[in-house]
């Protein structure tokens, strides 16, 4: 089941509604839903798709998920787990906020690790 992205819209806004307002403190730009699909340019096409980002530019701060990519990613799936893979992925870029707030940098670092280990996975394929 591939819901609309309207649909998607209001997926989000029942999971957002689930974290604690102090979350969302200093994310200036709240939660945006974006309509394309953003594969990982490191890998072939199809392969490794970007679920959302947490920016800090000068827009402000705020937070990207990518309905294209939950699209191709779940396509086959239903309702309970698009509704998990959205929490799992705003807890995510939460996360990566409130690190940011705080200056650390720990989850970056892990992301980074789970890239690499992708990438040699995929070499040795």
């Amino acid at each position: 089941m591939i819901p609309t992205y309207e649909q998607m819209g209001d997926m989000l806004e029942e999971v957002a509604a689930q974290f604690p307002d102090a979350f969302f403190e200093g994310l200036d730009g709240g939660i945006r839903l974006e309509e394309q699909a953003l594969p990982d340019p490191d890998f072939p096409p199809g392969e490794m798709y970007i679920m959302g980002e947490y920016c800090h530019d000068l827009l402000g701060r705020y937070i990207l998920l990518y309905y294209g990519s939950f699209a191709a990613l779940l396509a086959d799936e239903d309702e309970e787990a698009w509704l998990d893979e959205i929490f799992v992925t705003v807890a995510h870029e939460f996360t990566h906020h409130l690190e940011d707030a705080a200056m650390l940098h720990a989850l970056d670092d892990a992301d980074a690790a789970f890239l690499q280990q992708a990438l040699a996975d995929y070499a040795e394929d």
